[in-house]
């Protein structure tokens, strides 16, 4: 299966939030990493493996009990300039999603063969980062230039919008794609 890593450092709390639901929805191993704590991440953490407790909080022993935690982790890395970005680049793997308004993290993740997702809903595919690439490359030759200072605008409605409805389409084709690795497995052929 894989495993969903966040570039949590300047990922804003409602798209924080919305990865945490889906990852306790799903039971997703989740890793959010991060140069400090995110209270939101540690709270949902503590939330879910209370919630996958809770139904067998009568029949085990206290001890097994404790060995039942969440599959959402935090991660925090030293401070730095790209101490989360390389931290995650080490441990991904091919099939892996990595969250991240950073194009150059997306970059490396593709090349080991991971899916990338920015915070407005873009996915990355290793047909398709060159092009995202080369427009940043671009722009940071203007503003070196001078001509023109873009400053990131500031999430709207529809971009949370974007990004859920494309974040649950990948989750679920990630998915799909798994079920059809198993059937394949199986030796039994389905056709969608």
């Amino acid at each position: 299966m894989f495993t969903l890593f966040v570039d949590a450092d300047s990922l804003p709390i409602r798209l924080r939030r919305i990865i945490l639901q889906r990852a306790m929805k799903e039971n997703m191993r989740t890793i959010f990493v991060s140069d400090r704590n995110l209270k939101d991440v540690c709270c949902m953490i503590e939330e879910h493996t209370a919630s996958l407790r809770l139904p067998l909080r009568d029949t085990q022993v206290k001890t097994e009990l404790r060995k039942i935690r969440s599959s959402i982790s935090m991660l925090i890395v030293e401070s730095g300039t790209d101490s989360a970005d390389n931290t995650i680049v080490q441990m991904i793997e091919e099939g892996d999603i990595v969250i991240s308004h950073d194009v150059g993290l997306s970059e490396r993740a593709i090349e080991k063969g991971a899916v990338a997702i920015d915070d407005r809903g873009n996915i990355y595919t290793r047909e398709n980062i060159r092009e995202r690439v080369s427009e940043r490359e671009y722009m940071k030759a203007f503003r070196e230039m001078g001509i023109n200072d873009l400053n990131q605008k500031s999430l709207k409605e529809k971009d949370y919008q974007k990004f859920s409805n494309s974040f649950d389409a990948l989750i679920s084709k990630k998915y799909k794609t798994a079920q059809l690795r198993l059937i394949w497995i199986a030796g039994v052929v389905w056709h969608y």
